[in-house]
């Protein structure tokens, strides 16, 4: 027995998933106030951050910079490097010098950037304390940096002019002093001298090659920078960014949105499976060890609409049909012990006790620790209620029906007075499984058999079975069948059926 208990238990721990997505799902779509709350707070918070926070005045420019290194295959180094060029001193103390400002180019430098939009072309963005200044502070700023590049573009091409022109001059020296080498020469000198007389020639004629190409090099660098100062212009002259308020604030509550609705859709996740509390009927069933037997939606203390009160009406005379016939085909008294809903337990107990008033007097025994049925208002027809110091007083032949809880704190050695059998009305996601299992254990001490489950606000798509037909009581029909049918089925299995005859499989086995 206790190794097929043993096999049992480790064949359901081995079936059970570490982590159950559809318990998980159920438990986040019942945590919806938490992350509709949090969605609708960052939809809030975004929007009040575009209209408290709005952006400063800004201004754009856009400028054609021309490069002497130019290629089709460049990737970006050189408008990158004009870029970095622009967030230079070099570049702010010109445009703060034309603006007349007395501001540090330091602190000018953190209001504006450069954006690198293609190899030769280059956006400076601008903020300011108003539109007339970001305009003017972009266009100083643009034509700072054209005139700083002009003037690169000069200062490169003078510089390798003048080398080439050096070059050139040292050349000339040499190219004098081989001719008057050659004039130093006689026709009539030594025939042996004839091969270095025309070296001589040759090397002349080599240097006057060299020195007009490098006289032409130095008249292209001169005519190529005039070339990359006209290219180098203000080709998008400075304009005003209008910021939309309408557009941004959309934006920003939408992105506030979709935030909140992750953050709250994580703690939601996180704290279902921090907690660890049932909602489905498998599992709330698994951890008590009793069967479902009906639901109920939870009681509203604030007045219901017409349709929702008609079928909530409906729902609670099919659960009050249900315990009438588990109270009547019981030996004893029994018992409602609720856990999370004592308002709704108290109201199916007088609709209970008000079902069987017709067979004979009913008394109510108040169990519950709060004041939901001690402290009621009693109406004319109303079943009588009495608390649980005074139910001894009752007489044997007055029906009664007891009312306690099982949440933690309760007294359990008292739940056996108010009745022998017992049936759990639980608000779905509210105890914990360590509870529902601490629950099931002194019940199970106290000799108190659970009839069946009431579930108090179910998920509305829970489809999960909450019946335990391996369990020991599997559902309100067939009580008194069950222990026949379980005799029936053991003598069954230990008695070997005729046809369960091992046949030999071959000839040598059978001999």
């Amino acid at each position: 027995m206790t190794t097929s208990a043993t096999q049992q238990t480790q064949q359901s721990s081995a079936a059970a998933p570490l982590l159950d997505l559809q318990a998980l799902v159920v438990a986040v779509r019942r945590r919806r106030r938490l992350w509709c709350s949090l969605a609708l707070l960052g939809l809030l918070v975004g929007a009040a951050v575009a209209v408290l926070l709005r952006p400063s005045p800004a201004a754009v420019t856009k400028v054609l910079v021309a490069h002497q290194e130019d290629q089709p295959n460049d990737p970006g180094t050189l408008i990158r490097t004009d870029v970095e060029l622009l967030r230079t001193t070099r570049v702010a103390e010109p445009a703060l010098r034309s603006l007349k400002s007395p501001e540090n180019p330091e602190d000018f430098m953190r209001d504006y950037r450069g954006t690198g939009l293609t190899n030769n072309l280059l956006q400076i963005d601008v903020t300011g304390d108003s539109d007339a200044e970001a305009v003017s502070r972009a266009r100083a700023l643009a034509e700072a940096f054209v005139a700083d590049h002009v003037k690169r573009m000069g200062e490169a091409a003078n510089a390798e002019a003048r080398t080439l022109l050096d070059q050139r001059d040292r050349l000339r020296d040499e190219l004098a002093r081989v001719n008057r080498a050659i004039g130093d020469r006689t026709p009539e000198s030594d025939p042996k001298e004839s091969a270095s007389i025309e070296s001589l020639f040759a090397r002349r004629a080599e240097l006057k090659s060299k020195i007009a190409d490098f006289d032409q090099r130095a008249a292209e660098a001169r005519i190529g920078t005039p070339r990359l100062i006209t290219g180098t212009q203000i080709v998008d002259a400075p304009r005003v960014v209008r910021h939309s308020l309408p557009r941004a604030a959309a934006t920003n509550a939408a992105i506030g949105l979709v935030l909140g609705l992750v953050l709250g859709l994580a703690l939601a996740a996180v704290g279902a499976v921090v907690a660890d509390r049932p909602v489905l009927r498998r599992e709330i069933a698994a951890n008590l060890g009793a069967s479902v037997i009906a639901e109920l939606r939870r009681v509203p203390r604030r007045p219901a609409r017409p349709w929702q009160r008609r079928r909530t009406r409906a729902a609670r005379e099919r659960l009050t049909a249900t315990l009438a016939r588990t109270v009547r085909g019981s030996a004893g008294p029994v018992s409602l012990l609720e856990l999370g809903c004592a308002h709704s337990t108290s109201v199916i107990a007088l609709d209970l006790a008000g079902a069987l008033a017709a067979e004979g007097p009913v008394v109510v025994v108040d169990g519950l620790p709060g004041p939901q049925l001690a402290g009621r208002r009693q109406k004319p027809g109303d079943p009588d209620v009495v608390s649980g110091e005074r139910a001894a007083a009752v007489p044997q032949h007055v029906r009664r029906i007891g009312v306690g809880s099982v949440a933690p704190g309760a007294a359990w050695t008292d739940l056996q007075y108010l009745g022998g059998r017992t049936v759990l009305v639980l608000r779905a996601g509210h105890g914990s499984a360590a509870w529902l299992h601490t629950v099931a254990r002194q019940l199970d001490d106290l000799c108190i058999p659970v009839i069946g489950v009431v579930l108090i606000d179910p998920d509305p798509g829970d489809r999960t079975d909450g019946t335990l037909w391996d369990g020991l009581h599997i559902a309100l029909r067939g009580h008194g069948e069950r222990p026949a049918r379980q005799n029936e089925r053991g003598r069954l299995r230990t008695e070997r059926p005729s046809w369960a005859v091992r046949v030999p499989d071959t000839d040598q086995e059978a001999r």
